[in-house]
């Protein structure tokens, strides 16, 4: 009987149903969207083709960049065609799917902030042996160590989502096949999921985030013993934007898996949900774009070659 009536695909309620609303939401999660794909995308080709930019920082920038373009589209398409036809049928495996890309790069983003972290340690209290420790096969490893992690735990929560049996309602109260809304609609004992979920997320975030807090108490340490004012602002700038960017991403992701599951709203989690699975990734470029004055001259190099080859042409 749970077999033959096992559903096939879901139905995303997606964020309201008033009409009037429908092509609002659609020009604003579009031009969102279209910032983040220009300003991520952007901001890995800049990286690739200014040669100042290839240092340790940049090459993590540049992945986070890319993983931001990544959730953000495993997201935001669906979102927008649901404004735009009315599209809210997602099938059973495209269920999956979304869920498993969103969570690998969402996890990756956690880890690949750690390893800034760890960097921007590196390079404050260790100035004089920062080229001998953040060595290209060091930032490769730790970069290829975040994917793993990230792809690992995107297997282990999306296997253990669709494990369950799901055969009665096919309505997710969400506008994306987030763990918490796919799972709620589980005929099956979900208590150990649950505690799977719980106990993987809590580990993910809190090891990422004692890496990156370990390594700012020693960032601040020696950021007061400085006694140049210029090394104390410059120490500062370095570290600006990364804390800006870590404390967006976290405060926000701990905010919707780690409160309690009766204090869940699914209003409140769409509102959480938007913040960090689509406006974030439009944010990081920014923070990172107008906090940095390396960024910015890379940036007016590039728009002056291309008016000089413009000029050229015409």
């Amino acid at each position: 009987m749970e077999n033959s009536t096992e559903v096939t695909h879901f139905i995303l309620l997606g964020l309201t149903n008033d009409p009037e609303l429908q092509v609002p939401l659609f020009v604003m999660f579009t031009l969102i969207y279209l910032i983040s794909v220009f300003g991520n995308l952007g901001m890995v080709v800049l990286i690739l083709v200014d040669s100042q930019l290839h240092t340790p920082m940049y090459f993590f920038l540049s992945n986070l960049s890319l993983v931001d373009f990544g959730y953000s589209s495993a997201v935001t398409p669906k979102v927008i065609s649901g404004f735009l036809i009315g599209d809210k049928v997602i099938s059973y495996k495209a269920c999956a799917t979304q869920m498993f890309f969103f969570v690998a790069f969402a996890t990756v983003e956690s880890y690949l902030l750690a390893s800034m972290a760890y960097d921007r340690y590196a390079a404050v209290c260790k100035p004089l042996h920062y080229t001998t420790t953040m060595t290209t096969s060091v930032c490769v490893q730790l970069t290829m160590g975040s994917y793993v992690c990230g792809f690992l735990n995107a297997s282990i929560h999306t296997g253990d989502t669709f494990q369950l049996s799901y055969y009665r309602s096919n309505v997710i109260h969400h506008f994306f096949c987030d763990i918490l809304a796919v799972m709620v609609l589980s005929c099956s004992d979900r208590h150990v999921s649950e505690l799977v979920l719980v106990f993987v997320v809590s580990f993910n975030i809190f090891f990422a985030l004692i890496v990156i807090l370990i390594s700012y108490i020693f960032i601040f340490i020696t950021i007061l013993k400085m006694h140049s004012a210029e090394g104390y602002h410059k120490a500062l700038s370095t570290c600006a934007s990364h804390l800006t960017a870590v404390a967006i991403f976290y405060g926000t992701v701990i905010f919707m898996y780690l409160q309690p599951s009766s204090s869940h709203s699914m209003d409140t989690d769409k509102m959480a949900s938007i913040f960090y699975a689509v406006i974030i990734p439009m944010l990081n470029p920014l923070v990172y774009s107008l906090r940095n004055k390396e960024v910015k001259s890379a940036f007016k190099k590039v728009i002056e070659k291309a008016r000089l080859s413009l000029g050229l042409m015409l």
